[in-house]
């Protein structure tokens, strides 16, 4: 399979801060890979422990319990996991025989007992619905058991848990507010590993997002498989909506409503949302989007393939006619958004043509952001089942090399348009390649490299005179 390439930073891998609360003597080491729901479950996961007297720690020789919170949705993902897998239990073995290892997330839904009877590399075996059964599938640990829960839920599961801030900088935090999905695309595994799509309470959302504020965070994403299918109607799965009473339909949250809600609730906190379905957003979000200056002007609207007919066979419910409606309605109606994607090349069937269509429809939109990916088969999709993977791997790599090639163009003519431009950015860290400058993002999620100047800190949102741009970076001075 070809490499992926992100225009876009990513976080992944250990905890970028660790968590302590005073009498806990057990020691929790926990990476996460693939999405920000990931990130945001590991931190759901560090706060179940917590209970159980677990602190955090960075360092893996030296802790009691080993958790990976795993993706499923590439090939690559999965082989990762493998290679960390075989790293912990080198340690296990080499330094630390008491250590136990467990699976979260995706990839222990889809493989359950694999893990535990063939591979013999982990202890536990946990899915995303089940994190609230760490405390009894760790008792069976103990008593020399196999544990393994990978349950599917039909409700919000973790609503009422207060997160353990691990993945943050202490000015960003991630919100969930639905899960799972029910588009049922024929390359990917989130439906079978993250179940069908029901959404959370409101107010439990927004009483977070304010302990957030209060604590000081100044930026939240609110995260959901499909964010825009967003529904609350007082519980139960999205697809059940048409059995929920008149009342509940009628008083129902839908996503425009939540982000108006929150966006009022918390006037000065900075909203962004991930991830969108094209054919889920609708023009009352957009009009939510515009309405509020704190609500970030930036949508990461996945398409996926430019070609109609390869739409089509990957059951994504849009034409490409249909999403270039989508993408003028945007630009009407937040004329200062920016743009994001996710595109797979070479999916089963892919011609010259259906190639050349995908880079028609790049130039049409010219995406700020993207996230491209040549095709790799996933177990248990339809496409694994029914299609056959006939598109050569040389081809599959040469084209995506020629959607990154366009993107990075597309990429800096949109930055360059901030040329001359004062924007409002927020401070979420220092410059990786100068300890001199900070780095934030403004409203559009570009990243802004600046010089400090000795008045300004973390957390800080500045006005930054924008200089010049790179394909992947703002570079300008405090105003």
């Amino acid at each position: 399979m070809a490499s992926e390439h992100v225009i876009e930073e990513k976080k992944q891998g250990q905890a970028l801060v660790t968590q302590t609360k005073e009498g806990n003597t057990k020691k929790l080491f926990i990476e996460s890979y693939g999405c920000q729901m990931n990130m945001n479950d590991s931190e759901i996961v560090a706060a179940v422990l917590a209970t159980e007297g677990y602190n955090t720690t960075n360092s893996l020789e030296e802790a009691d319990l080993v958790l990976v919170n795993t993706c499923s949705i590439r090939e690559k993902a999965e082989l990762t996991i493998r290679k960390r897998l075989q790293k912990y239990n080198r340690v296990r073995i080499d330094q630390n025989p008491k250590m136990k290892i467990g699976v979260l997330g995706c990839m222990a839904e889809r493989l359950k007992v694999k893990f535990l009877e063939e591979e013999k590399m982990v202890d536990l075996v946990v899915g995303p619905d089940a994190y609230r059964d760490l405390p009894n599938l760790l008792r069976e640990v103990s008593d020399g058991k196999d544990a393994i829960n990978v349950l599917l839920s039909k409700e919000e599961t973790y609503g009422d848990v207060s997160p353990v801030r691990l993945n943050s900088n202490g000015v960003s935090a991630f919100v969930t507010i639905t899960r799972g999905c029910d588009n049922m695309c024929t390359f990917c595994v989130v439906p079978f590993t993250r179940g069908r799509e029901r959404s959370r309470d409101p107010k439990s959302i927004i009483d977070e997002a304010t302990d957030l504020w209060n604590k000081g965070y100044k930026e939240i994403t609110l995260l959901g498989q499909n964010a825009d299918s967003y529904l609350w109607y007082g519980g139960g799965l999205k697809k059940d909506f048409s059995k929920a009473s008149e009342i509940a339909q009628a008083t129902a949250v839908d996503f425009a409503k939540l982000l108006d809600m929150v966006a009022t609730a918390l006037p000065k906190m900075r909203i962004r949302f991930a991830t969108s379905n094209p054919h889920d957003m609708h023009e009352n979000v957009l009009h939510a989007i515009a309405k509020h200056t704190n609500i970030c002007k930036y949508i990461h609207l996945p398409v996926q393939s430019g070609s109609t007919r390869i739409l089509e066979k990957m059951n994504r419910q849009h034409t490409r006619e249909e999403y270039i409606t989508l993408i003028d309605k945007i630009r009407k109606i937040i004329p200062d958004c920016s743009i994001s994607h996710d595109l797979i090349t070479g999916f089963c069937t892919e011609t010259e043509a259906d190639h050349k269509e995908t880079l028609s429809l790049m130039d049409y939109v010219k995406y700020d952001f993207g996230f491209m990916f040549a095709y790799s088969e996933r177990p248990g999709t339809l496409a694994a089942k029914k299609m056959p993977d006939d598109v050569p791997l040389e081809v599959k790599k040469r084209r995506l090399t020629e959607i990154i090639d366009k993107q990075m163009k597309h990429s800096k003519i949109r930055l360059e348009r901030f040329i001359g431009q004062t924007v409002e950015v927020l401070i979420d860290g220092i410059s990786k390649k100068n300890k001199n400058e900070w780095k934030g993002r403004n409203s559009q999620n570009a990243v802004v490299v600046f010089p400090k100047t000795g008045n300004e800190k973390l957390g800080d949102f500045v006005q930054v005179k924008v200089t010049k741009a790179t394909a992947a970076t703002l570079i300008g001075k405090l105003v």
